[in-house]
């Protein structure tokens, strides 16, 4: 056992002694490196330096020196395990001593290798690129106690930029050359005043191909623009000339419209006897046998044949053939049509291959939740592609999660479950009336579903719910989507509870009301505008409102039916809800962005019902709310449920919410981002219940009331997907904590909360 414990001494030894020793087998005259010093820029006086330019010349001279933390230039964790191991152990030319060395050691990045002299002219050529003509840079090593380590500090002294002093555009002699000065004269950074970079002229060859490419142009490219600049003339500033290049080729000229129009569409085995059918949008070539409506491709098809070109038809036709989702390739080829020499036409070529018509998958997940509830979960889908030949897609998901409660509380293993099976039918158009007003540049989506589930909690209750409805999903404009319920109708039965459900219910009569079995008839309406304003804003706005029974309660009114009105002798709910969140996002600088929302909500309970159903009451705390608090752990309004109360979630719920949240998000390193928030919010009840004193919102207490948190939380953004980290850190509880003034918190271990969750909270 003595050997065991002096061990890890040992090791720690061996470690520190390391961190003394990473030099040893170096090059005779070679200095290790250890990392990037500093990019100092010394801009002129009253100049402010632009900070993507900064950024670009700290990531031309950011090279990783060993034991990089993250992939820091700058920053290194502080035991170089991997220099030791190649400074000091030996490394036989075979065998398992050999595979561990290749595996621990890392071999010296030495300046040399960085080659700070080449990164040096890196530097002055994108200062030149960015008009700053004049700027030089340099370097130093930056050693300490050991010469033979340095760092390197580089120094930038850009001096002032050149300024575009004129603009001479092209003659206005050809339909293309108007195009060509139209798309320039609309340009931010195009202009006169504006810094000379290179890059922004980059861009604004890109901007000019595009657009001249969407009318007609097809085999226009960005590098037959050129610019001319003279620095010469006006010392300090640039003369500017746009031209087109010499060497371009004819048909880049030439204006194209669109000629035959021919649609292949393969099966997915490949194989099949042709069956050739003309359309309006040309010619439609099936291999049989298939399954496919005469007018599903058509009406994905944004090309018109006799019309001018356009790039943006091209892709338009890709992005609606690839949303109908039965298509496992697509493409798109054009060629010049080659008999009619006196027209400039273009052939379009348009190549699908059926996807699979059945797919399953499977997805596992382990649930963690605030109320000491662990387990597996489990998802089994199917989904039937192009069922009716129509694009239709048919999905039937199979979901089953157990839970079972940890801690020194645990009475039974396995006694929280919930199974729940869903069918959807979707059809890729809207079954509704043409005066609805939709943008034909989207699909359009018509959805049926089916569903069912049951819900076990230990100590509490059984629950069933089964729910059917229509809606629909359509876009208006390019910024603006629709979603509207024609009818869902729910149903919710409590089917077994608990002598301690019983008891809280008993003692919360309004609760209580909220649980009881009911038909939920709704119908609701959906609004998103979500628009990126220039580069350095954004503006997502959502809105939802929904009622439930008023349309059975009109028809049993002209009825004559007075008093409670029931469906299938079971009352149904009937009330009204709106929610509502502005989200603001803005660039402060680089790709640091403040992100603020506003959202409130309301809903009301009238004629045949007293209380809102549960499921459709609010509810505060969590990963997308105040995030210093857990879910249901604040409210309505200062009420707090009673210490003994396990698990009392169940009466912290209202039928008026206000949040308010600010969070900054900034870089770190690579994929990893950071965020610094905010949040303020809270849900009350409309109605004064005795059972809950202090939920009714009043506004003499509303700020009172407003739960607030602030906190810290690491995102790791992978492309479609954000993993994000909140920690949660209280400032006040709307509740009595015993404590006196806005801070009131009971202790500072207490008043965090942390969350693990997918996606921005906003």
């Amino acid at each position: 056992m003595g050997k065991f414990r002096i061990l890890p001494l040992i090791v720690l030894a061996a470690l520190l002694a390391g961190a003394c020793s990473t030099t040893r087998r170096l090059p005779e005259g070679e200095i290790l490196y250890t990392g990037l010093k500093d990019v100092d820029i010394n801009a002129t006086e009253g100049e402010k330096f632009p900070d993507d330019v900064a950024s670009e010349l700290t990531g031309a001279v950011s090279v990783k020196p060993n034991n990089s933390l993250l992939g820091s230039a700058k920053i290194r964790y502080p035991f170089p395990l991997g220099l030791w191991v190649y400074n000091n152990w030996p490394n036989p030319p075979h065998g398992l001593k050999h595979k561990l060395f290749e595996w621990l050691s890392s071999e010296p990045v030495l300046v040399s290798d960085v080659r700070p002299e080449v990164r040096v002219h890196m530097l002055d050529d994108i200062l030149d690129n960015n008009g700053y003509f004049s700027g030089t840079s340099s370097y130093e090593l930056v050693q300490k106690k050991n010469k033979r380590k340095a760092s390197i500090l580089y120094k930038v002294n850009p001096g002032e930029p050149y300024l575009i002093d004129s603009i001479q555009l092209l003659p206005d002699t050809t339909h293309l050359y108007r195009l060509i000065d139209s798309v320039a004269k609309r340009s931010t950074w195009f202009k006169t005043g504006s810094c000379y970079s290179t890059d922004s002229l980059a861009a604004l060859r890109v901007n000019i191909a595009n657009a001249v490419r969407n009318h007609g142009y097809y085999f226009f490219r960005p590098e037959y623009i050129r610019y001319l600049a003279d620095s010469i003339m006006n010392k300090g500033r640039i003369a500017m000339r746009l031209e087109v290049a010499e060497n371009i080729h004819p048909w880049a000229l030439d204006r194209f419209r669109t000629g035959e129009i021919t649609t292949y569409i393969y099966r997915n085995k490949g194989g099949g006897t042709p069956d050739t059918v003309e359309t309006r949008k040309g010619t439609l070539i099936r291999y049989m046998p298939s399954r496919l409506r005469d007018g599903l491709i058509p009406s994905c098809i944004a090309f018109r044949e006799g019309r001018t070109f356009s790039v943006r038809q091209m892709n338009l036709t890709q992005s609606r053939l690839s949303r109908l989702g039965i298509f496992n390739n697509i493409n798109i080829s054009v060629a010049p049509d080659t008999t009619k020499i006196d027209e400039r036409l273009l052939n379009v070529v348009i190549e699908c291959t059926f996807d699979r018509p059945l797919e399953a998958s499977i997805e596992a997940n382990v649930s963690s939740k605030s109320n000491s509830y662990l387990g597996p979960g489990l998802v089994l889908g199917v989904t039937s592609r192009n069922l009716f030949g129509g694009g239709e897609l048919l999905n039937v998901s199979l979901t089953g999660s157990y839970e079972w409660q940890t801690g020194k509380d645990r009475s039974s293993l396995f006694n929280s479950y919930e199974v729940g099976l869903k069918g959807t039918l979707a059809f890729p158009r809207l079954l509704a009336p043409r005066f609805i007003p939709r943008s034909r540049r989207e699909i359009n989506w018509t959805k049926l579903s089916l569903g069912i589930d049951v819900l076990n909690r230990p100590h509490y209750f059984r629950m069933s719910q089964f729910n059917a409805g229509i809606s629909y999903d359509w876009q208006s404009s390019r910024y603006i989507s629709n979603s509207f319920t024609l009818f869902k109708l729910s149903y919710t039965k409590l089917q077994n509870t608990t002598s301690v459900f019983d008891s809280i219910m008993g003692a919360n009569p309004a609760i209580a009301l909220s649980f009881q079995d009911q038909f939920i008839p709704q119908m609701s309406y959906g609004f998103t505008y979500d628009r990126k304003i220039g580069r350095n804003n954004t503006l997502n706005i959502q809105a939802t409102v929904q009622q439930a029974g008023n349309i059975f309660w009109s028809i049993y009114e002209l009825c004559g039916k007075k008093g409670e009105k029931n469906l299938f002798h079971t009352p149904f709910s009937q009330f009204v809800k709106g929610y509502a969140q502005v989200v603001y996002g803005r660039r402060l600088t680089g790709n640091i962005w403040l992100v603020n929302r506003v959202a409130a909500g309301a809903a009301h309970a009238y004629g045949n019902s007293s209380q809102v159903p549960y499921s459709e009451q609010f509810y505060a705390g969590g990963a997308n709310s105040v995030r210093a608090f857990t879910v249901r752990s604040i409210g309505p309004g200062s009420y707090r449920a009673p210490a003994d109360q396990v698990n009392g979630y169940f009466d912290q719920t209202g039928t008026f919410i206000f949040l308010a949240n600010s969070e900054l998000r900034f870089p770190i390193l690579g994929p990893l981002e950071g965020a610094v928030f905010l949040d303020a919010g809270n849900v009350w009840t409309l109605r004064n219940e005795p059972s809950r004193p202090g939920g009714q919102l009043r506004g003499s207490t509303f700020l009172k009331d407003l739960a607030t948190g602030t906190g810290v939380g690491l995102r790791f953004n992978i492309s479609m997907l954000v993993i994000r980290g909140d920690l949660g850190i209280g400032i006040h509880a709307p509740y009595d904590t015993g404590k006196k003034g806005y801070y009131n918190m009971r202790s500072f271990g207490r008043s965090l909360a942390f969350h693990l969750a997918i996606g921005y909270p906003f």
